[in-house]
């Protein structure tokens, strides 16, 4: 092999460190790097403009700066798609608040979205401020597994395929088989819950109902999606976001108008809670208040308020409204 072959083969072999190194979002000093590789700091300017180079003939969303305050060259990336440093420790603080998950599940997330967004020299503080939490961090009761088949689940309800689930009820019977068509998950107050059309509605509560059923994730003991599809026309589609905004505590129940008097101190906290909460008048002592709300669940939370909220008579069901 000629000196000019072996040049060429340790000019690789250092690209392909360099860029490894970058890649695990080290800060490499010029200097140091030719003291370690036995080359000139103009070999080092060259190996870092070939991969510039390199990044931009492949359209990759990466390029190499200079970075003077910590006095090396560093890789970043050239689109803003990464998470900043606030947005990272408001997601894990929401993930914590929302205690939907055991600790074996949730703390390994945490863990991951801290190590892959957060730069390396940012990261111990960042864990430094979620610590405290996941040390005293509360799993739920049902000490249940979510994340075990909950993308098996996700793709049921992206392909409309139909399932066939054991679920614990609260009452009797208590466990019940049902084959459901999956056209939601969502998640409220500490749970998942699957959205679903019931198949067979003998001995239904509520056989005239048109919106699916709610079932809780960690209730559901087995489930088997088949090799069966079910259709739901464009229009008639089941919109997570506009049932979000109308179900309370993810009760189900007739689809309704309620109208009630509030003389709380925030109206902010009810319009939060009621995403669909409309101010009708406005007086000295209060508000009132008119919004479209599946039954059960807002009658807790409205009674929960006390003497703060008065129901006003005209409820009206709207669930076969044009």
């Amino acid at each position: 092999m000629t000196l000019e072959q072996q040049s060429a083969e340790a000019k690789s072999a250092r690209l392909l460190d360099l860029y490894a190194r970058f890649i695990s979002g080290q800060t490499l000093n010029k200097q140091n790097l030719a003291s370690e590789y036995g080359v000139t700091t103009r070999s080092i300017q060259r190996d870092m403009e070939s991969l510039r180079c390199f990044l931009m003939e492949k359209g990759l969303s990466q390029e190499i700066i200079y970075d003077r305050r910590h006095g090396g060259y560093r890789m970043v990336s050239s689109v803003p798609s990464g998470l900043t440093n606030s947005e990272i420790l408001a997601v894990c603080k929401i993930l914590l608040e929302s205690r939907s998950m055991r600790r074996d599940e949730m703390l390994p997330i945490l863990d991951k979205l801290v190590d892959c967004a957060v730069p390396p020299e940012q990261r111990q503080a960042v864990k430094l401020l979620i610590g405290n939490e996941k040390l005293h961090y509360i799993e739920p009761h049902h000490g249940k597994s979510i994340l075990n088949g909950l993308w098996e689940i996700g793709q049921a309800v992206k392909e409309q395929r139909v399932m066939e689930i054991e679920y614990e009820r609260m009452k009797a019977p208590k466990l019940v088989t049902r084959r459901v068509q999956p056209v939601g998950i969502m998640f409220s107050e500490y749970y998942f819950y699957l959205t679903a059309f019931l198949e067979n509605k003998d001995n239904f509560e509520n056989p005239d109902d048109l919106f699916p059923t709610i079932y809780r994730l960690d209730r559901i003991r087995s489930f088997k999606v088949l090799d069966e599809h079910f259709h739901v026309p464009y229009a008639g589609r089941f919109e997570e976001g506009e049932f979000r905004k109308r179900v309370q505590f993810m009760y189900g129940g007739k689809l309704e108008r309620i109208k009630f008097r509030y003389t709380g101190p925030s109206l902010e906290a009810v319009l939060d809670r009621i995403p669909t909460a409309k101010v009708i008048s406005e007086d000295a002592d209060g508000w009132t208040i008119s919004a479209e709300v599946f039954g059960k669940g807002v009658e807790m939370w409205l009674r929960s308020q006390g003497g703060k909220i008065e129901r006003l008579p005209e409820n009206k069901d709207i669930t076969e409204k044009g």
